[in-house]
């Protein structure tokens, strides 16, 4: 069948509009019609990424119903309402990248990161969606599949934040903003939220922000001690820059001798963009200070139903984290703006 995708053909980070074809689905495939997809920053990072096989289909958080199975897929059947994601249902060691199967534009094989969303109809192996009640397959909820998953994830099931303890989060973007709400669901004393951005930095407080720092304006680090009598607990990373992964490390508290006399706990969940940075090791060991990665800390089935309860019981506003909505034709302008910083939450396409 024919559907309209966004598709990047060559190097360049502009995106065409156009109708690709794609054959029904096989082995456990599962062919979706999607009520809308998220925008994610991180596609920007692969539409920048020369080495990444092109034409190449981007997107990997959204919502839809079934379409049509391939003959081994058991897990959902045509009609069933489903979430798309990037993270498989079922944990395996190392990240597996499946291949795009039975997907192409004018004769060429297409290509895509485990799954792709910006397109009217997409087709992906069933480990990658999560079934949703019917209720639930609202536009909004698409960003359950990357955005949520990823900032609320890391605070719920890496750091297993407890009432009363401390949280710093930098970077209040989409995922940012996900990281904070959990937080303050969860009830941490303080949620401190760090950015450059005044605007951003206003909006994080409808999520449970305590405090907010502007690192442009102030001495981040300084005013975090200030506020934390020493540091945080834990300070999450959501931007990957080399400056704010060696900050989240600063900034959490000293711990010393003994085993229950830990020090913080630095968690990053942005992409890095350099593989490299300096920790002080005398920290590590005299201070029993923690670094750690948090890649989709999620468990899909129990956690996607989870999140969209708590937004329909009000407790988990979705909804607001969402500041800008486009069509599929005004992608590049959606990315445009996205890049600029001009996205105070969350973007998503509307189909």
């Amino acid at each position: 069948m024919k559907s309209l995708s966004a598709i990047q053909l060559d190097n360049k980070p502009e995106l065409i509009v156009d109708e690709i074809d794609i054959a029904d689905p096989i082995e456990n495939q599962v062919m979706i019609k999607l009520i809308s997809s998220g925008i994610c920053h991180s596609q920007l990072h692969q539409m920048n990424d020369g080495n990444l096989p092109k034409p190449f289909l981007l997107g990997h958080e959204a919502t839809g119903i079934v379409m049509k199975t391939g003959p081994k897929c058991s897990y959902v059947k045509e009609g069933d309402y489903v979430i798309a994601t990037w993270v498989r249902r079922t944990p395996i060691e190392g990240r597996y990248l499946p291949e795009l199967k039975g997907v192409s534009y004018q004769e060429k094989k297409l290509n895509c990161r485990i799954t792709f969303t910006w397109s009217e109809v997409i087709m992906c192996e069933d480990e990658y969606i999560v079934k949703i009640p019917k209720k639930y397959a609202t536009p909004e909820s698409c960003i359950v599949g990357c955005s949520v998953l990823t900032g609320a994830g890391a605070v719920k099931n890496t750091a297993k934040v407890n009432p009363g303890e401390t949280v710093a989060v930098f970077g209040v973007g989409g995922i940012g903003l996900a990281a904070v709400k959990m937080a303050s669901l969860l009830k941490a004393s303080k949620v401190i939220a760090i950015d450059i951005d005044n605007e951003k930095l206003e909006f994080s407080k409808k999520f449970g922000a305590t405090h907010t720092i502007n690192s442009m304006e102030n001495d981040s680090m300084n005013q975090i001690y200030d506020l934390t009598n020493g540091g945080v607990d834990y300070a999450f990373d959501a931007i990957g820059k080399k400056v704010t992964m060696n900050q989240i490390f600063e900034v959490t508290k000293k711990g010393g001798s003994g085993a229950d006399n830990v020090g913080g706990t630095s968690i990053l969940i942005g992409i890095p963009e350099s593989a490299e940075i300096s920790l002080d090791a005398n920290q590590i060991l005299l201070n029993q200070k923690t670094f750690k990665g948090s890649l989709g800390a999620t468990y899909p089935e129990e956690d996607f139903n989870y999140f969209l309860e708590m937004y329909h019981n009000g407790e988990f506003p979705i909804d607001e984290m969402i500041s800008e909505s486009f069509e599929l034709p005004d992608i590049n302008s959606a990315c445009h703006k996205l890049e600029s910083g001009k996205i105070t939450g969350r973007s998503i396409i509307k189909f």
